[in-house]
């Protein structure tokens, strides 16, 4: 049997597994995402005695000894909130220390490319991941590129710059950044993407570990902004594994919400892969989540469903309410993590249990 930590990534397809050091992004062989070769272990007698992130490190398919790449992530507050007629839970990812949550993938992939001796990797990023590639990169001692939409934001421009990641602009949509990468891995360089490499679902998979904690039990549901679906889909596998070890009967409701302006998941959801014909990558001030082509698509799509789900699209001007809204709540956050504003009123997300609301960038990014 093949070594799942010597192996951890497996072709959601073929099968086919790849070692730590791999950074081709999609499978060799088919052309396939790749997945976690096993399912992820929650076990609490193993939790270390710390705050964050590395307090479930027992969790990650790393090999033993590995060094933790760490700048303080995880362990992020949750807030609860009179928001109207209801009780809500807000969990502040945007306190994270590059002011997003990707940093909890990225410590974990990070710490995998440092023990698999990568020298140098690009990202393509629209700017809070390309930030977080950035910084955990310059913590690793790793080169970093990374490819961004020339109109992304000057802030998350400048923090990238400031770590001392080189940045290439690439005109046009944010699809025109990621096909840069791609054009870039086909000549040599390692993909350190967040989307393609599967460490990154293990670190997103701590928030699941830290919502049980702090509540106690497992939320209803879930809300959180949708693009690509990374931390959609470490939450799942997250409240899974907490499942099979048997702490929490049933997993939380997973509820999306994405600009309408491009929307490929929730044309799906709704209307089959037929409404995905008229889905453009329109201007929208979400633009973290303005993404035509999810990666890992055809697996958010089923999680929402697993989860008894759902996904919204919710237009700009409705985005810009809920910004200001939260802002007068005291959460002053990027236009995409305002998505989730709308979805509190809509019917999908009433019901029994408790809601949690994902509150994923900073404000200050703007």
């Amino acid at each position: 049997m093949t070594d799942p930590i010597a192996a951890p990534f497996k072709c959601a397809s073929c099968g086919r597994t790849q070692p730590l050091s791999f950074g081709g992004g999609a499978c060799p062989v088919c052309g396939s995402v790749l997945d976690l070769a096993a399912p992820l272990v929650f076990e609490p007698a193993r939790l270390a005695d710390r705050r964050g992130l590395w307090r479930y490190a027992h969790t990650f398919p790393l090999p033993p000894g590995a060094e933790p790449v760490t700048l303080g992530e995880g362990g992020t507050p949750l807030v609860t909130v009179e928001a109207g007629d209801r009780t809500v839970h807000f969990k502040l990812e945007y306190l994270q220390p590059t002011g997003a949550f990707k940093d909890r993938g990225m410590a974990v992939m990070f710490t995998g490319l440092r023990a698999a001796g990568i020298p140098e990797a690009v990202e393509d990023s629209s700017g809070n991941a390309g930030a977080s590639f950035a910084a955990y990169a310059a913590r690793a001692g790793i080169r970093a590129r990374v490819f961004v939409p020339a109109a992304a934001s000057g802030p998350k421009r400048a923090q990238i710059a400031a770590y001392g990641a080189e940045i290439v602009p690439v005109d046009g949509p944010r699809s025109k950044a990621a096909d840069a990468a791609q054009a870039a891995v086909k000549a040599g360089a390692h993909y350190g993407s967040h989307i393609y490499n599967p460490l990154g679902l293990a670190g997103n998979a701590t928030a699941a570990y830290e919502l049980w904690e702090q509540l106690g039990h497992a939320p209803g549901r879930i809300i959180l902004p949708l693009g690509h679906g990374t931390l959609l889909l470490g939450l799942q596998l997250g409240f899974q594994a907490l499942q099979r070890a048997g702490l929490i009967e049933r997993l939380p409701q997973l509820i999306g919400a994405q600009a309408m302006a491009c929307a490929p998941l929730w044309a799906a959801y709704t209307y089959g892969r037929e409404g995905l014909a008229w889905v453009t990558e329109g201007e929208t001030v979400a633009e973290g989540i303005r993404v035509i082509r999810p990666v890992r698509g055809d697996a958010v799509l089923a999680a929402l469903r697993e989860s008894d789900g759902t996904v919204l699209a919710v237009e700009d001007p409705a985005i810009q309410e809920g910004h200001n809204a939260l802002a007068r709540l005291g959460f002053y956050v990027e236009p995409t993590s305002a998505v989730v504003w709308q979805a509190l009123g809509h019917p999908a997300t009433q019901g029994s249990g408790e809601t949690v609301v994902m509150l994923t960038g900073t404000g200050l990014k703007q």
